[in-house]
């Protein structure tokens, strides 16, 4: 509606210039009409006609000139800047370059010309429909942005909302196994099931708190980078299957401490992890390279999959964008949101080729001692 009315006003106030601009033209010809009578006529009443008529211009500059450009006379220039001759010749070299001048001939075949400007109320309207169209334009542009902006925010109260219940659904169950976890340990002391179940009821603890962070500034504090990622991955090799190999550069610095939330971030490398795994169809490498460097450190997640084509290196970190049959497309969405918002880092595809892999690169800042 605001382009529509814009456009409108855009167009009636162009007609309204012509009608003007037609007006003032048959306006400047009647002065020169006027001119021209004065030198011919004595009747008195025509004469103070002709001199009213003259007298009503008071809004188009006008230059009176004879056959050799010489200026003869003026009106509706500023009086001060009028008093000097180059002024007044500057004017003229314009107005001859802008439009034709209107003719006077008199009797005994001598000339004199009228060389005139747009009145000012013109000037201003014709350039009035241009700043009104650019003041709707950035209305629509402000306009735009805070509707963006509250859908955002209201999505984002959406999904915390539901993170939020999803910790307090995941609470009670999670209470449960824990004890029925501890009932098994000491009921099959030595058994290996109670621990690992013990371990995943750990974990769905470590996915409550998640969800329950999720819409909060996470306190960051330095850890051990190294020793997260090999948590990350002792828990995801027991399920992923025999056939998914993990490999951890051996050139990384196994002190290396790096500013996070571990919770937040093994999130993040459990995303990648799955991935990966998810398209190398459960068979492969995945390779984890830490680099080191004065300002941060880089993590690169190598895999052997099927790779990401090229077109898709920017929209597979958009919610809802996955090539799955199931799922909701939120895991890189979140490891997004996560480096980037939590962490102040950044996360991104590196590379990838088809059917030969792909290598995510995750970039966080050091902490300056």
């Amino acid at each position: 509606m605001a382009i529509v009315i814009g456009v409108s006003s855009l167009l009636y106030t162009q007609n309204l210039i012509n009608k003007l601009k037609s007006e003032e033209k048959k306006k400047v010809e009647q002065w020169a009409e006027a001119t021209r009578l004065i030198e011919s006529t004595e009747d008195a009443l025509l004469l103070t006609f002709l001199f009213s008529i003259i007298e009503e211009n008071n809004t188009v500059p006008v230059i009176l000139t004879d056959e050799n450009f010489r200026i003869n006379g003026f009106r509706n220039f500023d009086p001060e800047k009028s008093e000097d001759q180059g002024y007044l010749t500057e004017q003229l070299i314009k107005m001859r370059e802008k439009q034709e001048p209107l003719i006077i001939t008199f009797g005994d075949g001598m000339k004199n010309y009228i060389f005139y400007y747009e009145s000012t109320i013109l000037t201003k309207l014709r350039y009035y429909p241009y700043i009104q169209l650019t003041v709707i334009i950035l209305f629509i542009a402000i306009s735009y942005l805070a509707f963006s902006m509250s859908r955002k925010a209201e999505q984002n109260q959406v999904w915390v909302g539901m993170s939020k219940e999803t910790a307090h659904q995941l609470g009670t169950p999670t209470s449960s196994l824990a004890g029925w976890a501890e009932l098994l340990k000491m009921n099959y002391p030595g058994s290996e099931i109670p621990d690992e179940l013990a371990r995943d009821v750990a974990r769905l603890e470590k996915i409550t708190d998640r969800f329950s962070k999720i819409g909060s500034k996470p306190e960051l504090s330095d850890e051990n980078l190294f020793a997260i990622i090999s948590g990350s991955i002792d828990y995801l090799k027991l399920r992923s299957g025999s056939k998914v190999e993990y490999i951890i550069d051996d050139r990384a610095d196994k002190n290396l401490m790096v500013p996070m939330n571990p919770s937040l971030f093994e999130w993040v490398l459990e995303n990648l992890f799955k991935n990966a795994v998810d398209a190398m169809y459960g068979k492969g490498k995945i390779t984890i390279t830490i680099s080191d460097n004065p300002t941060g450190v880089t993590i690169d997640v190598s895999d052997s999959g099927k790779g990401i084509p090229k077109s898709a290196h920017k929209n597979i970190f958009k919610p809802g964008y996955t090539t799955k049959s199931r799922g909701w497309g939120l895991g890189l969405s979140l490891s997004k949101r996560i480096i980037e918002t939590y962490h102040n880092g950044k996360i991104f595809v590196r590379h990838s080729e088809t059917s030969k892999g792909s290598c995510i690169r995750i970039a966080l800042k050091k902490s300056i001692k």
